[in-house]
């Protein structure tokens, strides 16, 4: 089975998404895995976009094109230089171009009395490219266009296959691309559908945000769904989402909120009340390019330095990152569990890619086992004192307004009871060191990284969130041409656990950012020597060819 690269393109509105959700559910029903990212400009209409299907290969990008579909001129131009050697192309390409021209627009009009089939057309068109039938391409528009009335749909269908009649006919049979079904079966999804599963499984129960790409999918898809039986709150802005998520977590709700960087920034008043209240909180932060507005569209990872420092004064916290939707479920978990035991706020960075990109996976799960309460029992407390100085920093928990006992919660320093002091010889020293004391115990139950293929690995790829599969697929590559690399993977990333790591192996730290701001982590805290830093910082994901490419490149002969 081959490694196959679609790329669909054309302008904001032109309904690449729709063409691309076809074709990825028509490979699905033939049992071949695809994973699907976008890539487009932050504008409605117009420009030059794309959607983007690896179908039978890893669960990570690629930038070159095995297949390029074109709904106009323009976007032909533009997605040129993606075509790998011997690409097919096919759509709207320009005269005496080289593949397979077809008027999609064009032909909808003269059959259908509508541009409107345009992309039914194309969505035929490209399933013949790549070897679906047309039964196959049937059963992914009839799921595709549910919705529609019968006549419509039909219609739909008619299109899909005068395209695929269209692209046979017109094409040689040496260049049909033989996609070979399977029995295997895939549940699709993104990292941003399956945190809300996560987080009302763990027993989140409110959930307060303001719309911000690529975060606000988070909100939508809670709303979305009342049955996962989490009241949603679109706020007036980032301040009142944190503040009114505080609050419902002190009156004993678990709740969470989600953002993008900016969002965030205004953001960093709250998470130091909730380090200062020590109210559990759990925060999504979904990077994209910055500083300001930057890219609002695209992928990057230059938000981890602010999740860890953000915020003002000294208190714990612990920063997570998944790489999947697997990882997110887990992910997800485990911040409302680490939230709730140690009473802090949890951080978990996603990013664009993982937003808009669609995974593959063989089997995914849902954690069923609960999120232990961090709730104390009101019946056991005789003298209620909300920040008691205790051996490990954790102090009961009772909820506001939920039992006789009186909840005393101040952003001011506070004694045990939680009223304000000025005693700066005993109580204050002592409150820092029973919320620094947290951070300490956290550090000794944060995961260790994960090892990728590191037996008789002599150079080792360090990545963390969703840099992974790439990362993953640059090992294998490099295993495959002889070369002795391994990897190790952080999915929790703050505070970094205790580890050792041998210093006779060469480490390279890949990340999408400029600074290398994991590289300086690791240093700052493990003081292990890097060989270099791989960073991507255009606005494009991690590819495994360009990593190998650089590693290759600078690496030593010795090591290579």
């Amino acid at each position: 089975m081959c490694d196959l690269s679609i790329f669909i393109v054309g302008a904001a509105g032109e309904g690449i998404q729709t063409i691309g959700d076809v074709v990825a559910r028509a490979l699905l029903r033939s049992g071949i895995s695809v994973f699907t990212t976008k890539e487009y400009e932050s504008r409605i209409r117009g420009g030059n976009s794309s959607y983007r299907i690896r179908a039978s290969g890893p669960n990570a990008p690629r930038h070159d094109a095995d297949v390029l579909l074109s709904l106009n001129l323009e976007a032909a131009a533009h997605y040129e230089n993606t075509a790998s050697t011997n690409c097919i192309l096919l759509g709207e390409l320009p005269p005496g171009g080289q593949g397979t021209p077809i008027p999609f627009q064009e032909l909808a009009r003269e059959k259908f009395g509508s541009p409107l089939f345009a992309n039914s057309i194309a969505a035929g068109a490209l399933g013949s490219a790549v070897g679906l039938s047309q039964e196959i391409l049937e059963e992914a528009i009839r799921e595709r266009f549910a919705r529609l009335p019968a006549d419509v749909l039909q219609k739909n269908i008619e299109a899909s296959q005068l395209g695929h009649e269209r692209a046979s006919a017109s094409r040689s049979s040496s260049s049909v691309i033989a996609m070979k079904s399977t029995a295997s079966t895939f549940t699709l999804a993104s990292v941003h559908e399956i945190i809300p599963l996560a987080a009302a499984a763990a027993g989140c129960r409110f959930m307060a945000a303001y719309p911000m790409s690529p975060a606000t999918g988070i909100m939508t898809a809670f709303a979305k769904d009342p049955e996962l039986g989490v009241f949603v709150e679109q706020v007036e802005d980032e301040i009142a989402a944190i503040n009114m998520s505080l609050g419902a977590s002190a009156a004993g709700a678990r709740a969470m909120t989600a953002t993008s960087g900016g969002g965030f920034a205004l953001m960093t008043e709250g998470l130091s009340l909730a380090g200062m209240t020590e109210t559990p909180l759990v925060i999504v932060v979904a990077q994209r390019p910055g500083p300001a507005t930057g890219l609002p569209t695209r992928t990057a990872q230059e938000d981890l330095n602010f999740a860890i420092h953000g915020g003002h004064g000294e208190f714990p916290r612990a920063v997570l990152a998944p790489s999947n939707p697997q990882d997110a479920a887990d992910v997800t978990f485990r911040a409302f569990d680490l939230a709730e035991r140690y009473q802090m706020p949890v951080l978990v960075l996603t990013d664009q890619l993982l937003a808009d990109s669609h995974f593959s996976l063989p089997d995914l799960k849902i954690p069923e086992q609960p999120v232990s309460s961090g709730l104390a029992d009101p019946s056991g407390v005789a003298s209620y004192q909300r920040y008691a100085l205790t051996e490990n920093g954790i102090s009961p928990r009772l909820a506001l307004g939920q039992s006789e006992h009186l909840v005393l919660i101040d952003s001011d320093e506070h004694d045990e009871t939680g009223h304000i002091t000025e005693d700066l010889e005993i109580t204050r020293p002592a409150m820092v060191e029973k919320r620094l004391e947290k951070a300490r115990r956290l550090k000794g139950e944060m995961a260790l990284p994960e090892p990728y293929r590191t037996d008789g690995a002599r150079s080792v790829l360090i990545s963390w969130g969703s840099s992974r599969a790439a990362v993953v697929e640059a090992i294998d590559l490099l295993r495959a041409d002889g070369k002795p690399f391994g990897a190790l993977h952080f999915t929790e990333v703050w505070p970094l656990p205790h580890l050792t790591l041998p210093d006779d192996v060469e480490y390279w730290s890949i990340e999408g950012n400029a600074t290398g701001q994991f590289a300086h982590l690791l240093q700052a805290e493990w003081h292990i020597r890097l060989a270099g830093t791989i960073g991507r910082y255009d606005g494009m994901p991690l590819d495994a060819r360009s990593i190998v490419a650089e590693v290759v490149g600078s690496t030593s002969e010795e090591v290579s």
